[in-house]
């Protein structure tokens, strides 16, 4: 685990082979690709700047397929943990939190859930809102 306590101002993720590096690169081929087609315009080229985004729009789709599904086990663990920690008169309610209140709602302590999802269902508060009143942080390292 990190030495660093995770908190709402740095809990952001920012995977330096893919940020600083893989995206860069695809982006960088993509005007180099462009450049090319400028300059010299002929089939050749023309087909390397179609190579060249695709591997961009591949870049970017893979990082997108991986946060939904990880939003996605997020959600079902996040209704099977407050269909165990809320009270009676909530559990019917959980099905009107979105998915995008259910992932910022992740971080709160057990303690603190049953006051923070009535708090999200009667303000209906957004994801930023919602962190902000998270007391006791649970960190999440296991993201992607």
């Amino acid at each position: 685990m990190p030495e660093k306590a995770q908190t709402l101002k740095n809990h952001a993720r920012l995977l330096p082979p893919y940020h600083l590096f893989v995206l860069p690169v695809l982006l960088l081929n993509v005007l180099n690709a462009l450049r090319h087609v400028w300059t010299s315009p002929d089939l050749h080229d023309l087909w390397a700047l179609v190579v060249a985004a695709a591997l961009l729009a591949l870049g970017l789709l893979a990082r997108t397929m991986t946060l939904t599904v990880q939003d996605r086990v997020i959600r079902l663990e996040m209704r099977m943990r407050l269909r165990e920690l809320l009270p009676a008169d909530l559990q019917p309610r959980i099905a009107e939190l979105t998915p995008r209140q259910l992932i910022a709602m992740r971080f709160a302590c057990d303690a603190e859930l049953s006051d923070l999802t009535r708090a999200v269902l009667s303000d209906k508060l957004d994801p930023k809102s919602i962190k902000a009143r998270v007391k006791d942080w649970q960190a999440d390292w296991l993201r992607a």
